[in-house]
């Protein structure tokens, strides 16, 4: 496990209470039973509303700011409009991220009309072993599995991957996509490896939370050893977060949703106990057309849309302290995500557990004003962080964690209630995955979308 110091430790800085494991067991099993208990009782403003996400843009001759995110998922639609741009990746960063293979698309006629046309110079060709980088849009995508029916491009068996893509995109619209497709230990860490990538995001894991063998050792090497950030879905069911492989390792930042632009409370069907809660219905690009959308919900969703948040954040940050390149390479960058100086010349840094904090801060509890047609839970008055973890997040978050990071509006310190609440779930999950058993992953599959996807 990581020392104190290192991006496991999230809670603020106050003594942790020292308890027994049968007294903390005792404490987080009897707040789980008030809250279920008020919630049940409860009886049948608004949240913050999204600041407008702006571009950043370089102010000198060199490339622009970015933030490289890596969604981990079943596959992605290169051909949709979403994932289009007029920029075109310099060599340099192909080069950083290990491109291997350029795949030059084709863009007029339908998805079927472009696919035939690319298929004997394009997905006939592609291996296990290929990093590819698609001129005229925003990813760069691999499939080191080297297990579907069409590496990297979203089949018509798949479409999870790139609907939470889209999420990405939709937070951050300049991120720089660093896909791939699969569901192992093994897809995870090709990511965890790539020195310029920020954020890893996962959707997908054992229905249930339940506590099996997964993803944990790869995103403890993205997180512990390399220092990126690890965003990862919480079950959709009311299950505890802290088991679960995906959202439940104290590196992990784990996410459920919540209903925004409804009535702000919890969904229902989202995991319980997690780090934070985000958006859980959004309109996100299809798999199978050019530019056709649909509204889908799960913390699938929500997971990637957080990733895109804290991406544009460390961007926005990038180009305000003239840092030129991304990652938190422990070689180059000393395991800072932001690694840039201020206007005096001095060095100013940002690392993992800071980003976290800031999120955490950042984070809020709505009022009540729940609606009983709505399909949500009502947010309890009462231990509200074994629902919701610190809170809710949205776009509103983003200029109070810039703001919070660069030092110019600080955020205020969570209720001492809130933070007790949050050291004991950290004391849970770091306590149950230092004696979780490594042993090898454990692809989960099912059904058309090859995948336990989390929607």
């Amino acid at each position: 496990m990581a020392d104190a110091d290192d991006a496991s430790q999230v809670t603020l800085e106050l003594s942790p209470s020292s308890m027994t494991s049968r007294q903390l067991l005792a404490l987080l099993l009897s707040t789980l039973l008030v809250v279920s208990f008020v919630t049940v009782l409860s009886i049948f403003n608004d949240a913050p509303e999204a600041n407008m996400v702006q571009s950043v843009a370089s102010e000198d001759d060199g490339w622009r700011p970015f933030s490289v995110v890596a969604p981990i998922d079943t596959g992605i639609n290169v051909y949709h409009d979403h994932f289009r741009t007029n920029e075109t990746y310099p060599q340099w960063l192909q080069d950083e991220l290990g491109v291997t293979k350029t795949c030059e698309l084709t863009f007029e006629g339908t998805w079927q009309e472009r696919y035939d046309a690319d298929k004997a110079s394009c997905w006939d060709n592609l291996t296990a072993s290929d990093i590819v980088y698609f001129p005229g849009t925003k990813i760069i995508g691999s499939s080191p599995d080297g297990d579907s029916d069409i590496l990297i491009l979203d089949d018509p068996s798949d479409g999870h991957g790139s609907a939470v893509t889209g999420a990405v995109l939709d937070a951050n619209p300049m991120a720089v996509i660093f896909f791939v497709e699969g569901f192992s230990s093994e897809a995870v860490q090709s990511a965890a490896d790539q020195p310029l990538v920020d954020v890893i995001t996962t959707s997908f894991g054992a229905p249930g939370s339940v506590p099996v063998p997964g993803i944990e050792r790869a995103t403890e090497s993205a997180v512990v050893t390399y220092g990126k950030i690890h965003t990862g879905a919480a079950d959709n069911s009311p299950s505890p977060a802290v088991q679960d492989a995906t959202a439940g390792p104290p590196w992990s930042i784990g996410i459920a949703g919540y209903a925004e632009e409804g009535d702000d409370q919890k969904e229902i069907m989202s995991g319980s106990y997690p780090d934070i809660s985000a958006d859980w219905t959004q309109v996100l690009p299809n798999h199978d057309d050019i530019d056709g959308y649909h509204e889908t919900s799960g913390t699938s969703f929500a997971t990637p849309r957080t990733a895109g948040i804290l991406s544009f954040v460390l961007e926005s940050l990038r180009d305000e302290f003239e840092d030129p390149s991304s990652g938190a390479s422990p070689e180059s960058r000393s395991k800072h995500l932001v690694n840039g100086t201020d206007t005096d010349g001095n060095p100013f840094t940002v690392t993992n557990a800071q980003v976290r904090e800031a999120l955490n801060l950042s984070a809020w509890y709505p009022d009540l004003d729940w609606d009983p047609t709505s399909g949500t839970m009502p947010i309890s008055p009462v231990a509200p962080c074994t629902q919701t973890g610190w809170g809710l997040v949205n776009l509103s978050n983003i200029q109070p964690i810039i703001k919070h990071l660069n030092g110019t509006e600080t955020l205020p310190d969570r209720a001492s209630d809130v933070v007790l609440c949050m050291d004991i779930n950290q004391q849970a999950r770091e306590a149950y995955w230092d004696a979780f058993p490594s042993a090898p992953s454990v692809q989960q599959v099912t059904g058309a979308e090859g995948a336990r996807t989390r929607d």
